[in-house]
């Protein structure tokens, strides 16, 4: 069989746009919004978390440059060969799992 992940698409895009997750994501999204909403003081909390998190990003991220830039050829390769397994093993799961074709209210 072949994979069905074009060489543009990633296994994580398929992933998130299998129904069953993206509803999940959608949900999930929904009632952190709806609680940041309804808590002022969950809010300032949840916003606090949030720009924690993208400073820690941006700084592993910038700690990674150099590391990255060096290691990209390689890198290609191996995450091109890593990609192309996780497709062929989504594959397989969505042919053995139909209900990840399903949104979880189904």
């Amino acid at each position: 069989a072949v994979s069905t992940c074009p060489t543009q698409e990633n296994v994580l895009q398929r992933v998130l746009q299998l129904p069953v997750v993206s509803s999940t994501c959608e949900t999930l999204q929904r009632k952190y919004s709806s609680t940041k909403e309804s808590h002022p003081l969950m809010a300032s909390v949840c916003e606090v978390y949030e720009r924690g998190v993208q400073g820690a990003g941006a700084l592993a991220m910038w700690g990674m440059e150099p590391v990255v830039r060096r290691l990209e050829p390689q890198c290609e390769s191996a995450v091109a060969v890593a990609n192309n397994l996780a497709c062929r093993g989504l594959d397989h799961l969505e042919e053995k799992i139909p209900a990840l074709q399903y949104p979880v209210d189904k």
